[in-house]
């Protein structure tokens, strides 16, 4: 029973996180010239459209009932053709980030969220507060969720979207040797993520975007 219900508080920001971000890659593309997403219908919130069953219900799942220490997931990447952007090595770059951006943004938003449950359950009715314990479980969950997911994606390796920046921003002949590992990248990180060498990657990136994170808040 407590395994189901841990599952239903991490369902919802799990998901709405994965969507979001590919979204975002879809949108921003679509914005700078390349329309492939939108024609394939994947500028939609509509979950249906963007689920990988491994990546976006069963990885997820694992990790909950094994009680990891982070939980995160990914859903089917949205097509984008950079030879279409109007500018493609600028573009590319704006079109990766617009992922991880997108993650601190939902990070933010749900650190409002629980301040504003904070305020209205110490204000209200017994009821009410026992009633909104499932919203600030979930609204905590998509801040870890969404940190994870946004510095997972910063790494820089290809085809993750930290990759595809470092090859938007570095001149030839370098660029064109770091997209060369694309092919070998899901390869790379599966042998960093066994031998805990992702953790080390990972960490100071969690650390810079917890950073932004404080300083959006404080606004």
């Amino acid at each position: 029973m407590e395994t189901i219900q841990n599952i239903a508080i991490w369902a919802v920001p799990v998901l709405a996180a994965i969507v979001f971000h590919e979204v975002a890659h879809g949108w921003v593309a679509n914005w700078f010239g390349d329309t492939t997403a939108a024609r394939m219908g994947r500028l939609t919130l509509n979950p249906i459209a963007h689920i990988d069953l491994f990546g976006t219900i069963i990885l997820p799942a694992l990790l909950i009932v094994s009680h990891a220490p982070f939980v995160f997931g990914y859903a089917k990447p949205v097509p984008v053709k950079f030879n279409n952007l109007r500018r493609p090595k600028r573009d590319m770059v704006l079109v990766a980030l617009a992922g991880p951006v997108t993650n601190i943004l939902l990070v933010v938003l749900s650190a409002y969220v629980l301040k504003f449950i904070g305020l209205a359950g110490g204000s209200s009715s017994q009821f009410l507060a026992v009633a909104i314990v499932p919203l600030a479980l979930m609204a905590q969950r998509s801040v870890e969720v969404n940190i994870m997911l946004a510095a997972f994606n910063l790494v820089p390796i290809p085809p993750l979207d930290g990759g595809r920046v470092l090859v938007g921003l570095l001149p030839e002949p370098y660029s064109a040797a770091v997209a060369r590992v694309e092919r070998y990248g899901f390869l790379i990180i599966i042998v960093l993520l066994m031998t805990h060498l992702l953790d080390t990657l990972i960490e100071p990136i969690v650390s810079v975007v917890v950073a932004i994170v404080r300083a959006l808040l404080l606004e």
